[in-house]
C-alpha cells in the first residue's frame, strides 16, 4: 500500500481486521464534522474540526468530539498523519413500541427489527415517548445507545391544579403532570384534559393544541 504524503487532501480509508470484524481507519486528511469514530472502544461524533498549521511545524487538527454513550464533549488535537478508527454507528427512523419495567422497546421502520434500551440509556427522552411514536434511534455494534424524539410532541395533561377562569396570562405558570408521567411547567389557564405542544429539546411548553394529532 502506498502511503500518501501529509499534504495530500484526498480521502484515505484503510481497512484492517480485529478478530473477525473489519475496522476502518480514517486519516487526519478526512477529519470533518459529522464523522463517527472510535477511541478506546468508545464511539464519538466529531462535532467540530479546525485545521491549524503553526509556523514550520506539522499541521494540527483540533477536534471537538461528543461521546455517543454519555453525551459528554471532549477536545482532542491530532497531528497530520495520525488516524482514528471508524465507529460502527448507524442512525435510522424507528417506532417506540412500549415500555416494560425499566426497558424501552423500539422497532426499526424498514425491516421491523426490534431494539431494547435501558431507562438509563433513554435518559430524559422518556418524558416525551408515547406508544407508536416515530423517533431517531442510534445503534452502535448492533446495540441501541441513544434515542431522539421529534422536536415537538403533543401530550395530554393528566393532572394539574384547576385553571383560573378568564386568566389568559402566559407568564404565570404551574406544574402539570402529563400522560407520560413527565412534569411540565405550563400557563395557569391550562386544565386537566388539555393537549399541550412541548419542545422536547428544552422540555418547555409551546402552546395548547386542539387534540393529540394536531
Amino acid at each position: 500500500m502506498t502511503t500518501p504524503s501529509q499534504g495530500d487532501d484526498y480521502y484515505i480509508f484503510f481497512s484492517r481486521t480485529i478478530g473477525s470484524k473489519s475496522v476502518g481507519t480514517y486519516s487526519t486528511s478526512d477529519f470533518r464534522k459529522g464523522l463517527k469514530v472510535q477511541i478506546d472502544g468508545i464511539p464519538y461524533l466529531m462535532i467540530e474540526m479546525n485545521f491549524r498549521k503553526p509556523g514550520k511545524g506539522n499541521a494540527l487538527y483540533e477536534c471537538k468530539l461528543r461521546n455517543l454513550l454519555r453525551g459528554t464533549v471532549t477536545d482532542k488535537t491530532y497531528r497530520a498523519g495520525q488516524t482514528l478508527e471508524s465507529a460502527d454507528v448507524s442512525e435510522f427512523n424507528a417506532q417506540f413500541l412500549y415500555r416494560q419495567g425499566e426497558e424501552f422497546v423500539f422497532m426499526k421502520n424498514d425491516d421491523y427489527e426490534q431494539y431494547e434500551m435501558s431507562a438509563e440509556s433513554v435518559g430524559d427522552a422518556w418524558k416525551f415517548l408515547k406508544d407508536n411514536m416515530d423517533c431517531q434511534l442510534v445503534v452502535y455494534n448492533n446495540q441501541a445507545i441513544a434515542i431522539t424524539p421529534p422536536n415537538h410532541v403533543v401530550l395530554k395533561v393528566e393532572y394539574c391544579e384547576p385553571g383560573a377562569k378568564g386568566n389568559t396570562a402566559t407568564n404565570v405558570t404551574k406544574p402539570c403532570k402529563m400522560e407520560t408521567g413527565a412534569e411540565i411547567l405550563a400557563p395557569a389557564f391550562v386544565n386537566i384534559g388539555d393537549f399541550l405542544r412541548i419542545d422536547t429539546r428544552t422540555g418547555e411548553y409551546i402552546e395548547r393544541a386542539k387534540d393529540a394529532n394536531s
